[in-house]
Parts: C-alpha cells; sequence; structure tokens
C-alpha cells in the first residue's frame, strides 16, 4: 500500500513536463516492478537466427482469402453453400460461399499467389516465408488479440514482446527493449503489450496510438540540465524514502527505471527523428503521398528503433473487421499498408538488416469464406494466414494449408503456441526453459504447449 508522501511524489512528477524522458518516467513509476535485471538468460539456448523482430499486426483481421491464400474452388462455387459443418461455435451466422473480389497472381520464382491488394508486397515475395495453416481459439477479438500476444485468451500473462525483453534484454542500454507503435487500447488494451507478473521494466514504451497519431514525440522546452535537476530532486526523495524504510524492491526499481528514463533523453530524439531520412527513403516508405504516409512513418520508425537496438517492436494498423463493405474497406486499408510494407522490406534488406531482423505480418484471425449480407465476412480463427520474413526463416516458401475454401486449418497445422515456440526459437529461446516463478508456479509463454515448427527454418 502507498502511503501520502509516496502518492505525492508520484503525482508531482506525473506533472512534471519533461518531453520524451517524462513520459516515460510518468508511465515507469505507475508500475510495479518486481526487481530489475536487464535480462534473464546468461546466454542463449542455442545459436540465434534473428535479433530482433518487427511486428506489423493488422488489427481487425485481414481475410486469407482475399490476401494471400488463393483458393480457385471458392470461386468455382460462389454463391453455393458450404459443402461441410460450419464450427459449433460462431461469432456471427453467415451465408453461402463468396468468393475474393479481387484477382490472384503468381509472382516471383517461387510462384506464390497473391491478391491485386498488396501490389508492392507482392514484389517481394521471394523474401518472404508464408504460414498458411495459423489457427487459434477464440472467435471474439478480444480473447483473440490476447490470445495471439500473451498465449492465453483467459488469464492474464504477460506479452510476447515482454517475454523476449525479459530473456534478452535490450541491445541498446540507453532504449527500452520493447517499443509498441500506435497500440489499440481495445480489445484487451494494455495486456496485449504488457509486462503482467514479469517485472515491469519489460513492459512495452506505447508510442502515440490509433487515435492520436505519432506526431509531437517530444518537448524541447527543458534543457538536460533542468531534467537532470528534476530527475535529481525525485532521486533524492526516493533515496530519502529508502533509507527510512530500509531494503525495498520496488522503490530500488523505480530508481532505476528513472535514470534509464534520463539516459532516453540523449538518444531517443535522434532516433524519432526522421529529418534526416533521404527523399528516396521517404518515397520508399510512401511518407511522400496522403494515403501512406501515416503507416509509412510507422514502419520508417519501426526500422529506426530496431536499428538502434530495441529487441522488439510492434507497429499496429485498425481496422480490418469488415462485416460488411468488405470490397471498399479492404481496398482501402491495404493501399494504406502495402507500399510501406514493402518499403520496410527492401530497407532492411538493403542495409544488411533483414538477415538478423525477423519481420512478421498477421492478426488476431482471419475471416469466413462465406458471406456476411452480401459484401463482409465473420470472424475465423480457424484457418488463417501469417507471413514471416528474415531472421532465419525459410524465402520464397509457403508451408501449411486451409481446405479448399479457406475455412480450416488443414494440412501441416500450426497454432498460436506453435508460432510462439518458433519466433522464441529462432531468437535463440528455449521455449520450455524461460520461464518465470509466480504463485507457486514456473510459467512460460507457451504455457503447456508449442513445438517448434523447424520446417520454417531455413
Amino acid at each position: 500500500m502507498w502511503n501520502r508522501t509516496e502518492l505525492s511524489r508520484r503525482a508531482m512528477l506525473g506533472n512534471v513536463g519533461c518531453g520524451f524522458g517524462a513520459w516515460m518516467l510518468a508511465s515507469l513509476l505507475h508500475q510495479q516492478s518486481h526487481g530489475m535485471g536487464s535480462k534473464a538468460l546468461d546466454g542463449l539456448h542455442f545459436p540465434a537466427r534473428a535479433k530482433r523482430v518487427i511486428f506489423l499486426f493488422m488489427h481487425g483481421g485481414p481475410s486469407q482469402v482475399d490476401t494471400f491464400d488463393y483458393k480457385p474452388q471458392l470461386i468455382k462455387d460462389d454463391g453455393k453453400p458450404l459443402p461441410f459443418e460450419k464450427p459449433r461455435v460462431q461469432f456471427s451466422q453467415t451465408g453461402n460461399l463468396l468468393k475474393s473480389p479481387w484477382a490472384f497472381a503468381q509472382h516471383g520464382e517461387s510462384g506464390a499467389w497473391v491478391s491485386e491488394l498488396f501490389p508492392e508486397v507482392a514484389k517481394c515475395v521471394d523474401d518472404l516465408c508464408f504460414i498458411k495453416s495459423m489457427h487459434g481459439s477464440n472467435e471474439a477479438h478480444g480473447g483473440a488479440l490476447l490470445k495471439i500476444h500473451t498465449g492465453s485468451d483467459t488469464f492474464v500473462r504477460p506479452s510476447m514482446g515482454a517475454w523476449i525483453s525479459y530473456g534478452l534484454g535490450s541491445e541498446n542500454e540507453n532504449l527500452p527493449s520493447f517499443v509498441t507503435i500506435n497500440a489499440t487500447l481495445g480489445h484487451g488494451g494494455v495486456q496485449n503489450f504488457g509486462s503482467a507478473f514479469l517485472p515491469a521494466e519489460h513492459q512495452a514504451t506505447r508510442i502515440g496510438n490509433l487515435a492520436s497519431g505519432i506526431s509531437n514525440l517530444k518537448n524541447p522546452e527543458l534543457s538536460e540540465s533542468d531534467l537532470r535537476t528534476q530527475l535529481d530532486l525525485a532521486q533524492s526523495l526516493n533515496q530519502g524514502h529508502l533509507k527510512s524504510v530500509g531494503r525495498d524492491s520496488h522503490l530500488e526499481a523505480r530508481i532505476q527505471s528513472m535514470e534509464l528514463a534520463f539516459r532516453m533523453q540523449a538518444e531517443a530524439p535522434g532516433v524519432l527523428d526522421q529529418s534526416g531520412e533521404t527523399e528516396s527513403t521517404l518515397k520508399m516508405y510512401g511518407i511522400d503521398a496522403k494515403q501512406t504516409e501515416n503507416f509509412g512513418k510507422q514502419c520508417l520508425l519501426a526500422r529506426r528503433l530496431s536499428e538502434s537496438g530495441v529487441r522488439f517492436v510492434q507497429v499496429s494498423h485498425s481496422y480490418w473487421d469488415q462485416h460488411d463493405a468488405l470490397r471498399a474497406q479492404h481496398q482501402e486499408l491495404a493501399k494504406q499498408v502495402d507500399l510501406p510494407i514493402a518499403g520496410l522490406l527492401k530497407d532492411l534488406k538493403a542495409r544488411g538488416l533483414l538477415d538478423e531482423t525477423l519481420v512478421i505480418w498477421g492478426a488476431e484471425f482471419g475471416r469466413t469464406p462465406t458471406a456476411q449480407g452480401t459484401d463482409g465476412r465473420d470472424h475465423n480463427p480457424h484457418g488463417f494466414t501469417y507471413w514471416m520474413a528474415g531472421g532465419g526463416v525459410k524465402r520464397g516458401f509457403s508451408y501449411g494449408e486451409t481446405d479448399e475454401y479457406g475455412y480450416y486449418a488443414r494440412e501441416n497445422r500450426v497454432h498460436v503456441h506453435d508460432f510462439h515456440a518458433t519466433l522464441m526459437h529462432l531468437l535463440g529461446i528455449d521455449h520450455e526453459k524461460l520461464t518465470y516463478r509466480y504463485g507457486g508456479r514456473d510459467f512460460r509463454l507457451t504455457d503447456v504447449h508449442g513445438r517448434v515448427v523447424h520446417e520454417l527454418l531455413a
């Protein structure tokens, strides 16, 4: 229980306008930590194929049969009833089969099928590793988001970014190890990027949100000396309180967190500032066009954070939940992200970073091949598509299949727990050995499940 003195000090610090460092500081001060430590692992369990992760999360659920899972039988049987049983539990009722409004074509030496929604990503298919047989366990956005991000749709658990931060720490002591850009605060909210019972330093640092974007990231009104003075005052109050109460791991953790926030003052502004990027780079990410500018800036920021040593960066885009207006809205959303995603892949590759950076594209689930109304699709956690690039995965490769219509994962099924186990493996972590004791039990990201999908590894 906090006493009045501590609450007053925290309130005072929370209202100090110290720019980016104070923003970080306010976030860190409002968390309870179980102790500080840069990482849990003294050494990797086996050689890492990737050093860091960029997760491109398409909140809402893009339709796999309209993007990367080509189903000619769905075209042939358009308008007919589904010839097998629908799931026992459905989010909403759907009708007959609905073919994709978009044409598919094969691309690259791999001959991967991609719909016309993603013409720029289609140019990168020989660098992509598709998983066509992902499946989860929850038909609702909230539960499905939590399952993808934390491995559990029923209990509060640390997010995968927090687990990776806990295991590996940051490559840069002046930056956090886990950053989420424009995170959604709905459908599980902060739990999707929180640390739960892990030490609070492993939660994500949040930059912007879906409502406000990523503008106004720093406040130049205070000098470094002024910031140092404010921090020294806060630290002296904390140290005084620590002497009066004796050992307090929570308070000691906050003292260290505040020092990190101050160190970020020197490095973070330079990472966040994109003004030094070349005109050709900005154009590659689509930052020169209104339709792609927003997501382009986010993808460029992800690259800058990643190359500066941030271990796990998530970029979120919303809202791919087309129960109706599928044609218009999927078309618009794809145009917003297609060029920036391709730009990120090309930029990482040109800089020699793709081999050590694992890029992941996916959502909480896919959508049904059956129609909701006349122009929509319902939620479908039973079979959907993810793709990865770089970071030790096979290139120009497709693994797993859904049925002939794209409803159920049928061949070489990959559960969310398997995906997490494989992700950890690529980073050099045995998912069964990275654990944290809480409430008398050793917890891990994959709980008691998960297998590494070795077929995906280069």
